[in-house]
């Protein structure tokens, strides 16, 4: 039997303008997670950070980061407006999208850039 590996697209979006800053495609773990605060731009490295109270988000620094539930309401526009809404392809029961890293990340970098066009206009 076949096992599947886990992909999981980890987002930064700014919290102002809801635009993408950076993604990273990779597993759930810790190392991904640092390897999506290291494609961060400079400037966005010293701002307020949010998220939910995974634990793999450990890495980030505690100065600047906030670990915060659901009920907060910080982290429900990566999950609800990107992903759901506008990438609903990602959430579909059936398998719509390629299986290849590769293509998944050009996919979702060309995503990426509609969506922040979108929020520009």
């Amino acid at each position: 039997m076949l096992k599947i590996k886990e992909v999981r697209i980890w987002i930064a979006l700014c919290r102002e303008t809801r635009q993408i800053v950076s993604f990273f495609i990779g597993d759930g773990s810790m190392e991904s997670c640092k390897r999506l605060w290291r494609k961060l731009p400079y400037g966005y490295l010293k701002c307020n950070s949010f998220s939910d109270l995974w634990r793999s988000y450990n890495c980030l620094p505690p100065q600047t980061h906030k670990k915060v539930g659901k009920e907060t309401g910080e982290t429900a526009h990566v999950v609800n407006n990107t992903i759901r809404q506008r990438f609903s392809r990602m959430v579909r029961k059936c398998l719509s999208f390629s299986k290849k890293e590769y293509m998944l990340n050009l996919h979702f970098k060309l995503f990426a850039y509609h969506c922040n066009l979108e929020c520009i206009s």
